[in-house]
């Protein structure tokens, strides 16, 4: 069984003879425990090509130290991985099933080998509080490094870590400037093994990093439009092995992460040739709903489940709680099986393949290579006149389901004005940013609208079924009024977020 764990650390390379200085009188730090030496040895498994470590991803068997097992860590930040432990076993060259699966969406299918084998000397130290608690481990690494393969080689060098265990950012920063003022420089590696294999690694696909990306001066359309892209299919891939894991709110990240996606090939039809990316799209809104399903499943649940419990306890009446587990329960887990079953399919894997391609080979128009100012405000601008369109509709529409259903559309409108403005915002700055920003409340309304428009629906579906089968159906009647009455709140709060996002200084940098 896996476990995991967040690790926060900075990496620092230490020049020949530069001590590592004291880290005593630091923020919360009432003393330093004595040297402890531990000697470590660790085999990293990769592809062929290495697509592990070009996405930031490494994978390895270590034994010694405080925590001998198979590691995986994922990139979460800067500063920040993801690790995900797994017991030792016999075995020194397979990887465990379940750690190979969470990185297929990297291997596409591609077998592991050991790439290098690392065996670091280690004098660790543990930064301790008032009460003898551990805030941070700091180490000091003389590394040894063989890499294998055609290109076999040996590296060796030495490096210091601060890895916070209980203490926060202030704590991290306060040792960054001590170490930095006692001759250490930060490491340009975040990984040993990135640094083993430096000679070796090729460059990077677009879309296996989670960097932050930079726009050019005078940006293009297509810089625009890739820029974002890029971003979403990043996103997509380091979700996969956190769905995998049924990890809190990563569906809902991904099938964020695949309407943005989708969204923008939409959108900027004129910047990527329409014929071209239709098969993608599709396919995107496959993927979106199969993980829309999952995460429909589990806010709906969620939402009747919090209703219930904002009940006096003598409203409840009957066995509600367990009709509504047994209902929602089955669903979820359904929905869950199907997305782990599509991210283990060849249509998922093509899917992911055909986004490198829209990265690395994309099908550009002729606006594509126009500057951005001249492209991409049309783009955002077209895209609210149809919210306000769907808007006013909706508002002018009697209350009742035709309202309900006009609402909905305005909201699917409001993810397209918000998607664009976040593509538009790295090149047109805080306009930009600020648009998104109004209509992600908007669209959060509108949202709570459609869930409790949808409640309400199964709350009447538990109802008959709960009176049928001889129980007291009163508690859902109360659940069915109450999201009624809030409906007409979340509709007063969607019009006060549209009148604000469009307001003339949110729209005036559109022309």
């Amino acid at each position: 069984m896996a476990t995991e764990i967040k690790e926060t650390e900075r990496k620092y390379e230490a020049p020949p003879g530069v001590p590592l200085p004291g880290l005593d009188g630091l923020p919360g730090v009432a003393a330093e425990s004595a040297p402890e030496e531990q000697r470590l040895a660790a085999r990293y498994f990769d592809t062929d090509d290495l697509r592990l470590i070009r996405g930031g991803v490494t994978l390895r068997r270590r034994e010694g130290g405080s925590d001998p097992g198979w590691h995986l860590k994922l990139p979460m930040g800067a500063d920040t991985r993801r690790e995900i432990q797994y017991p030792l076993s016999r075995a020194t060259r397979q990887v465990p099933r379940e750690l190979a699966t969470l990185v297929r969406v990297f291997t596409r299918g591609e077998a592991l080998r050991p790439v290098a084998e690392i065996e670091v000397v280690r004098q660790r130290r543990v930064l301790l509080d008032q009460a003898g608690d551990s805030l941070a481990e700091v180490v000091a690494d003389d590394v040894s490094a063989t890499t294998m393969g055609d290109e076999a080689g040996l590296s060796r060098w030495h490096e210091v870590e601060v890895e916070l265990t209980g203490g926060g950012a202030g704590l991290l920063a306060a040792a960054d400037r001590r170490l930095r003022h006692g001759g250490l420089r930060p490491a340009g590696r975040q990984a040993k093994l990135e640094r083993a294999l430096a000679g070796l690694l090729p460059q990077a696909r677009p879309g296996t990093g989670r960097t932050r990306r930079r726009q050019p001066p005078h940006p293009t359309a297509a810089d625009v439009v890739l820029g974002y892209a890029g971003d979403q299919v990043s996103a997509i891939m380091f979700l996969d092995p956190l769905v995998r894991r049924d990890a809190p709110d990563a569906v809902h990240q991904m099938r964020v992460a695949t309407r943005r996606l989708r969204s923008t090939l939409k959108s900027f039809r004129g910047v990527l040739r329409e014929k071209d990316i239709e098969r993608v799209g599709g396919e995107l809104k496959w993927l979106g709903d199969l993980l829309g399903d999952a995460r429909d499943a589990e806010v709906l649940a969620g939402h009747v489940r919090d209703g219930l419990d904002r009940l006096p306890p003598e409203l409840v009446l009957g066995p509600v709680h367990a009709r509504v587990r047994a209902h929602f329960a089955p669903i979820g887990a359904k929905a869950r099986r199907e997305v782990v079953k599509a991210l283990d399919g060849d249509r998922y894997l093509a899917l992911l393949d055909a986004l490198d391609t829209l990265l690395t080979d994309p099908p550009l128009t002729e606006a594509a290579g126009r500057p951005a100012d001249e492209v991409v405000p049309g783009v955002v601008r077209k895209a609210e006149r149809r919210l306000r369109r769907r808007m006013r509709r909706a508002l002018r529409t009697p209350a009742g389901p035709g309202r309900d259903t006009a609402l909905h559309e305005a909201r699917k409108a409001a993810k397209y004005v918000r998607y664009a403005a976040e593509a538009a915002a790295p090149a047109f700055g805080r306009q930009a940013a600020r648009l998104a920003k109004r209509v992600k409340k908007l669209q959060s309304a509108l949202g709570d609208h459609h869930d409790g428009v949808v409640a309400r629906a199964q709350v009447r579906g538990l109802g008959v079924h709960a009176h049928l089968a001889g129980e007291n159906a009163f508690s859902y009647g109360i659940l069915y009024e109450q999201d009624a009455c809030q409906a007409a709140g979340q509709e007063r709060r969607a019009r006060d977020a549209w009148k604000r996002a469009t307001r003339p200084g949110v729209l005036g940098w559109l022309g």
